[in-house]
C-alpha cells in the first residue's frame, strides 16, 4: 500500500438554524474551504471528503449512521463554526461507532479589530462553540482527540496526520484475519490472552491452523516458482551462500511461497508461528517471514498474535512514512555505564523495512529447534528516533505500553552473530526505562518502529478504548507507579460509567 488516500475521513461542521439561510450559507462555504484545503495538505494522509453543515438532531444523526456504514470512511473530523446546541448531538453520537477527532479552530486566524461588529460574532463562535461541543461528548464518555489551532498552521494538520493514521490502524484491526500456524510457544505466559475479548475489543479474528494444513500447500509450489522467488533473493540481497547450501535456498522459496500463497487465499495480513510446532517443515521460516513482513504482513513469533496484529495495524499506519516497522525482540544488554543500551533482534524474524543498506542473504546453524540450518537476512539499522510498543492482556483489560528511544549504531561489528538486529537506548535511560517496561508488565516481544512516533500510538490507543502507558524522556519510576496504581481504579470503574 502506497497511499492511504483511499480512506476517507468526513469534515463535519456544526450550527443550527437560529442564525438564518445567509449566516449558514456563509458557514457551509468557511467549511467546504477548509475541508478543501485539508484535502491537499501533504500532512494529510486520507482523503478529506466535506458533508453539508448540520443543522438539525436529525441531520446529525443521519450522518453517524452514514459513517458507520460506508466502509471506506474511517472517521470523522467535527468542528463547531457557530454555536451548535450539545442536545442535538446526543443521538448521533451515542450510535457513532467511527472514531472521531474535535477540531477547534477558528475560519479566521485574526480579529478585525476595527470592523468586528456582532453579525461577526454571530458567525465565528468556535471558541464557545466548541466548548459546548466538548461537553457533551465529555458527558457521553466519548474518547476523542482535540486538536487547538487555526486550520492552516502546519502543527494543527500535522496532528489530524496522525489521528487519521490512527484512525487507519483502528480500521485494520476491526478487519483483520489473524492466522496462527500451531498454538502458542508452551508454558510461555505473556503471549497467551483472550482472543475473544480481543475481536470484541479490536474487531479482528484469530484462529489457529494446523501446520499440516500449510505443508500441504508448500508441498504444491513448483520449482518454476522457486526459481521465480530465488531470482529475487539474488536481485534484492547480497547473495553469500555457497553452492553446498543451494538446496536450503530452494527449501526457504518453497516455505515463503507457500505461506504467502495460505496467506493470500486466507484472506490473512497478520501471522504467527512456533519452533516448537514445525512437523513437515524442513527449516524454521526466517527468510519467509522477514520478507512477507516486508510486503506488509504483522507477524508474532511463538504465537504470540497479540505482536502480529499490532505490527501489521502499525505497517498500515505508517504507510508513505520514512523508516521502517518489525517484529522485535529485546535480546541482551550493553551495560557500560558510559553507553549503556539494548540489543534487540530475534532468532531469524526481523523486517527489512529498517535495514540499513542492502541485507546480506545468508544461511548459518540455528541451534535451536532442530531442524535444518535456515536462511536469513543479516543487517544493522541506521541511527533515528524509535519506539516499542507491547500489547499485552491484564485480565481485565489490555494494556499498550509504548517506549521510546534513540536508535543508535553498534559500536563494534558484529561478525560471528548471523541475524538481523538494531541497538537502542531506552528514554529516560536504561535503569528508569527497563525497570517501568517491567513493572507495567511489558513483553518480550514488541512491534518496532522508525516511522510512528508516540502521538500515533495514543490516539490508536485511544480509539480502541484501552489502557495507555508510555516511558519517555520525562518517566520517573515513583510517578509511574502511581499511574499503574490509578489506572487500575480508574478501569475497575470506567465500565461503570458507561
Amino acid at each position: 500500500m502506497n497511499t492511504l488516500k483511499e480512506f476517507e475521513v468526513w469534515f463535519v461542521t456544526g450550527s443550527q438554524h437560529l442564525y438564518g439561510p445567509e449566516t449558514l450559507k456563509q458557514v457551509d462555504a468557511d467549511s467546504k474551504q477548509i475541508a478543501e484545503a485539508l484535502d491537499v495538505s501533504a500532512d494529510i494522509p486520507c482523503k478529506v471528503v466535506f458533508k453539508p453543515v448540520l443543522k438539525s438532531p436529525e441531520e446529525i444523526t443521519n450522518i453517524c449512521i452514514e459513517a458507520n456504514t460506508t466502509p471506506n470512511c474511517i472517521g470523522l473530523i467535527t468542528w463547531m463554526h457557530t454555536f451548535s446546541p450539545a442536545k442535538m448531538w446526543i443521538a448521533g453520537l451515542s450510535l457513532l461507532q467511527k472514531p472521531f477527532v474535535h477540531l477547534h479552530t477558528q475560519f479566521n486566524r485574526d480579529i478585525p479589530w476595527a470592523e468586528i461588529d456582532m453579525d461577526f460574532m454571530n458567525l465565528n463562535q468556535s471558541a464557545h462553540g466548541g466548548r459546548e461541543f466538548g461537553f457533551i461528548c465529555s458527558r457521553l464518555r466519548k474518547n476523542r482527540k482535540v486538536v487547538v489551532g487555526h486550520w492552516q498552521e502546519a502543527d494543527v494538520q500535522q496532528r489530524l496526520g496522525v489521528w487519521m493514521r490512527a484512525a487507519v490502524g483502528l480500521n485494520e484491526m476491526k478487519n483483520m484475519k489473524v492466522c496462527r500456524f500451531g498454538d502458542n510457544m508452551r508454558e510461555v505466559a505473556v503471549t497467551e490472552g483472550d482472543k475473544v475479548e480481543a475481536q470484541k475489543q479490536f474487531g479482528m479474528s484469530i484462529n489457529g491452523y494446523g501446520v499440516g494444513d500449510l505443508v500441504a500447500v508448500i508441498k504444491k509450489v513448483t520449482d518454476a516458482q522457486i526459481d521465480k522467488i530465488v531470482a529475487e533473493y539474488k536481485e534484492d540481497y547480497q547473495f553469500k551462500v555457497s553452492d553446498n547450501n543451494m538446496d536450503l535456498i530452494r527449501e526457504s522459496a518453497r516455505i515463503e511461497c507457500g505461506m504467502r500463497t495460505f496467506l493470500e487465499e486466507g484472506g490473512f495480513k497478520a501471522f504467527t508461528t512456533t519452533f516448537e510446532d514445525l512437523h513437515g517443515i524442513l527449516q524454521l521460516p526466517g527468510l519467509a517471514v522477514q520478507r512477507l513482513m516486508a510486503e506488509g504482513y504483522g507477524f508474532g513469533a511463538e504465537g504470540d498474535w497479540k505482536t502480529a496484529a499490532l505490527v501489521r495495524a502499525m505497517k498500515v499506519m505508517a504507510t508513505g512514512l520514512e523508516g521502517g516497522t518489525s517484529f522485535m525482540e529485546d535480546y541482551t544488554y550493553h551495560l557500560d555505564p558510559a553507553g549503556a543500551k539494548v540489543l534487540g533482534a530475534h532468532m531469524l524474524e526481523v523486517c527489512p523495512s529498517i535495514a540499513d543498506g542492502k541485507p546480506s542473504l545468508e544461511v548459518h546453524p540455528l541451534g535451536i529447534g532442530g531442524k535444518d540450518d535456515p536462511v536469513r537476512v543479516v543487517f544493522n539499522t541506521a541511527a533515528g528516533d524509535g519506539l516499542n510498543a507491547s500489547l499485552v492482556d491484564m485480565g481485565n483489560r489490555f494494556r499498550m505500553i509504548v517506549h521510546t528511544c534513540d536508535v543508535v549504531k553498534p559500536d563494534a561489528d558484529l561478525p560471528k552473530l548471523p541475524v538481523a538486529r538494531v541497538c537502542w537506548v531506552p528514554k529516560p535511560d536504561i535503569k528508569v526505562g527497563v525497570s517501568a517496561w517491567i513493572l507495567a508488565g511489558g513483553a518480550h516481544h514488541t512491534a518496532f518502529s522508525m516511522a510512528l512516533t508516540a502521538e500515533h500510538m495514543e490516539d490508536f490507543t485511544e480509539m480502541t478504548g484501552i489502557e495507555y502507558l508510555p516511558i519517555n524522556e520525562n518517566t520517573t519510576i515513583p510517578e509511574f507507579k502511581k499511574d499503574i496504581r490509578t489506572n487500575e481504579v480508574y478501569y475497575m470503574l470506567a465500565k461503570a460509567l458507561t
